[in-house]
């Protein structure tokens, strides 16, 4: 899945559940789900869905820092915004394995990795449900939660620009996705031409 898909899903989880337990998620506290949506994509320069994407340990950190939050009946905006990060780093390194492989063009289906398993060390099987980060499905996924958050009582102006924008650019990029390895390969020739 796109990571502008995992942000748009962590804002819209965020801005739902929040207010249903009694926290009341500021603009900044969403910014810290947005963000937490796209950390665990920062690993693509890496070992991509390995490197930072924890599917068990982020999911029980959330739940340790979630629960001691609530003991401690701490409510304030820096403990909410490390609370809304965890939630959705934790749901995207979580259900990665739903969409496709980690090969460069996952539409061919030719890796079974889909995202690593440090606590059982070994990778866990791509399901394909959303195909690959820039499918149809994937986009459709965007624009629902996107649409999900947008609608939130708990979103103001500024998120719901910042959740727009990220719906236009993922619609552009489920455009484009298909052809991003010919265009890698071309900057990369047209580097290596010149450079000779």
């Amino acid at each position: 899945m796109m990571a502008t898909t995992h942000a748009l899903m962590g804002v819209a989880l965020v801005a739902l559940v929040f207010p249903e337990v009694g926290a009341a998620p500021t603009a900044g506290v969403l910014l810290a789900a947005f963000v937490g949506g796209i950390v665990p994509d920062l690993d693509m320069g890496a070992a991509h869905r390995k490197t930072l994407h924890f599917p068990v340990c982020l999911p029980v950190a959330t739940a340790l820092v979630g629960g001691g939050l609530l003991a401690s009946g701490a409510t304030g905006g820096l403990a909410l915004g490390l609370l809304a990060f965890l939630v959705s780093a934790a749901l995207h390194s979580a259900i990665d394995v739903f969409g496709g492989g980690v090969e460069p063009e996952p539409w061919k289906r030719t890796s079974n990795e889909a995202v690593y398993n440090h606590a059982l060390g070994r990778w866990h099987r791509p399901k394909r449900w959303v195909r690959y980060a820039g499918a149809p499905e994937d986009f459709l996924l965007a624009a629902v939660c996107g649409t999900v958050a947008i609608r939130a009582a708990a979103t103001t102006p500024a998120i719901d620009r910042l959740l727009l924008g990220t719906l236009a650019f993922s619609a552009a990029f489920t455009l484009v996705r298909k052809r991003i390895p010919d265009l890698v390969s071309y900057a990369n020739a047209s580097l290596s031409h010149s450079r000779s």
